[in-house]
């Protein structure tokens, strides 16, 4: 058997800023194989980042020893350079540079000439599918495609290691599949490849896997391994007549359940080892629900190996009063969109998309990168200027009174926006002062929030120094410390492990049982199931809109008789691409 590609033994890694004993990293032990993708899957804070720039020989390990293609990452730094390929998490590239002058700076960096380079733009440029957009700047490139030029900048120079770093962050599901695909053919060609996630479907593609948690590893194998033992363990309780939200909460609490999460009209459940089906009680609460056995994922495996998922309930929600509509606000279109578009110079980026949301609503707004739903999002919550049609909240009419209607709603943007320089609770307390809070309700409020979020902890801590999970529950704190009936929130758990992302929607769910209407993008496809009703956009129009059940049911076929969301959401696009083709082929 040959050596592997990466051999990490004892490893150890303790940042200045840490306290005695504790470590970022502690007695992990991984062999990496070439001509495969390695997982490396984990939380926020586990340590994947930590490693793959220990790999990358851009961290000096605390203890331990590690060699990467036989070298040693630290005293052979320079040749390791030259096989190395490091994609980091947050987007490295030049903004201000077109696709081509990325390309060409990241060749002179590696020192690629001449015919080589040649050849490999002309190679790259067609694998990541970026040749019609070489003239354009970085910057303008969709999340999709600057992930593709990442990919691409990163392959120069044929690396025999390639490391990439939680790659689909911020990707809608056709842009991952397509990074996915180019990724796996460059492992059969005998890369080996690291791929770290906190998506832990994306970790169950992989063909090894490494699961972190608090720095340790706590398992090396397969997928297959972990999946396997959860078998006869995860339920779907179907044909619920109540409240799913509260069926979910009830089920939390109960004996026997690890975990549990919304999928449309049902709700999936993980039971405890030895437990075949839901506490009978629980079943009994809701007449004529009926349990069904249904295939295991790497999630619940996770989510298992970390002690289970939270209880259901939610701190926040007893400190958020009931929403109670102005008089004359009409609780079936609290948000209303009529014939909403928006150009950009020649470019329509929507293009009269219209819908209603109700009082005590989950609507979400998905669709591809670039496709329109983040500009049709901006616009609703007042950021943007519709070029013609309407927008309302509460009532009140964005084109006119945007400023009235932003203090109507709570709203988390897609990237972190807080000040990273100030400490946690001066953020919550210059949000607190913005939105009109003053004295002993200020101070209340503040405290409240920090309980809610468990940011006690961190109250001192710059914002910018917070690991990521921590740093979203407090965007989400500000956006709620004037208790908004609408709460906005764009791609909120985008990177976020399984956990937290369970905890957001705890959140979510309670305030929904408030009275507070949401509007959510997302690019996580289980999450969508937790939305009431999903409007698709795609090319500016919206293509497809209902519960997320409903858009399931019209892509099902003999073929495919139980799609997943992530199916429907690619066939509804696919079948609007082919309409188009169709139509253009009967205009010429």
């Amino acid at each position: 058997m040959s050596e592997p590609a990466v051999l990490l033994r004892g490893l150890g890694h303790r940042y200045p800023e840490q306290g005695k004993g504790e470590f970022a990293l502690a007695e992990v032990d991984i062999a990496i194989r070439s001509g495969i993708i390695t997982g490396l899957a984990g939380p926020d804070g586990a340590g994947k980042t930590t490693l793959m720039r220990i790999m990358a020989g851009l961290l000096k390990p605390s203890a331990g020893s590690v060699a990467v293609l036989g070298l040693n990452p630290v005293v052979d730094a320079g040749i390791l350079h030259l096989k190395v390929g490091y994609m980091p998490q947050k987007f490295g590239l030049y903004e201000d540079l077109t696709v081509m002058e990325n390309l060409v700076l990241y060749a002179d960096l590696r020192g690629v000439g001449g015919e080589a380079r040649k050849v490999q733009f002309e190679r790259l440029l067609d694998f990541t599918d970026l040749r019609r957009f070489t003239e354009r700047l970085a910057g303008k490139l969709s999340g999709g495609m600057k992930q593709k030029l990442g990919l691409a900048c990163t392959l120069i120079g044929t690396p025999e290691l390639l490391l990439l770093d939680e790659p689909g962050v911020g990707v809608d599901p056709i842009s991952r599949r397509d990074l996915w695909g180019m990724v796996t053919s460059l492992a059969k060609g005998g890369m080996a490849v690291v791929w770290a996630t906190a998506y832990l479907d994306e970790a169950e593609r992989c063909d090894e896997l490494c699961l972190m948690n608090e720095g340790r590893l706590i398992f090396a194998g397969t997928p297959a391994e972990q999946i396997g033992r959860m078998r006869g363990r995860c339920v779907q309780v179907r044909n619920l007549s109540g409240n799913r939200r509260h069926f979910l909460r009830k089920a939390l609490g109960s004996t026997g359940v690890v975990d549990g999460v919304i999928q449309g009209e049902s709700v999936r459940l993980v039971l405890k080892e030895g437990t075949a089906m839901p506490d009978a009680g629980l079943m009994a609460s809701e007449a004529g629900a009926k349990a069904v056995p249904v295939e295991p994922r790497l999630e619940d495996a996770f989510i298992d190996l970390v002690g289970g998922g939270p209880d259901g309930r939610s701190v926040l929600a007893g400190t958020m009063p009931d929403v109670k509509l102005p008089e004359g606000v009409d609780a079936e279109a609290v948000i209303r969109a009529r014939e909403l578009t928006r150009k950009f110079g020649d470019f329509t980026a929507t293009d009269h998309v219209t819908f209603d949301v109700r009082r005590g609503e989950i609507f979400g707004l998905l669709g591809p990168n670039g496709a329109g739903k983040s500009t049709t999002f901006r616009m609703m919550c007042g950021l943007l200027t519709p070029t013609s049609g309407e927008a309302q909240v509460m009532g009140i009419d964005l084109k006119r009174s945007a400023g009235e209607a932003r203090q109507k709603l709570g709203y988390m943007a897609q990237k972190f926006s807080l000040y990273g320089n100030l400490g946690v609770e001066q953020n919550l307390l210059f949000f607190s002062g913005i939105y009109g809070l003053k004295g002993q309700a200020r101070e209340k409020k503040v405290s409240q929030m920090m309980e809610s979020f468990d940011l006690v902890r961190y109250r001192r801590t710059n914002a910018g120094e917070l690991p990521l999970g921590f740093k979203q529950r407090l965007a989400l704190a500000c956006a709620l410390m004037h208790e908004p009936p609408l709460l906005f929130l764009d791609e909120p758990t985008s990177g976020v492990d399984p956990v937290t992302r369970r905890e957001f929607w705890m959140h979510i769910n309670a305030l929904v049982d408030k009275g507070v209407t949401v509007m959510v993008t997302t690019h996580f496809m289980d999450e969508a199931e937790y939305c009431d009703r999903i409007a698709l956009i795609y090319r500016g129009r919206m293509i497809a809109a209902g519960p997320p059940d409903a858009l399931k049911h019209q892509v099902a076929s003999d073929d495919l008789p139980d799609p997943t969301f992530e199916d429907a959401f690619i066939r509804l696009i696919q079948r609007d691409d082919e309409a188009q083709r169709d139509k253009e082929g009967r205009a010429t």
